[in-house]
């Protein structure tokens, strides 16, 4: 089982290396790129042992959301999307 973490900034935080990526997008001619905004991705691997009964995938998707609240995103200024894949 593989665990995927999306973080990036939320809507009211500036996003200066999404600003300036914009820039160089619009400056190499695409200028139908009105806004970027980056961020992060993690692929996080679950040993098989945690995840053979339904409630042990249930644990394992709470971990990885503390995991991904405590560890990998700074909840005061990014969001966090988790996906599960089996």
């Amino acid at each position: 089982m593989k665990a995927r973490v999306f973080v990036s900034f939320k809507p009211t935080v500036l996003d200066p290396q999404g600003q300036t990526i914009c820039g160089a997008l619009n400056s190499l001619g695409h200028k139908s790129i009105a806004g970027v905004r980056q961020g992060k991705f993690f692929e996080l691997e679950v040993t098989p042992d945690a995840t053979k009964e339904a409630a042990g995938k249930e644990q394992v998707r709470q971990e990885i959301e503390q995991i991904a609240r405590d560890v990998l995103a700074n909840p005061v200024i990014e969001d966090y999307r988790i996906e599960i894949m089996d």
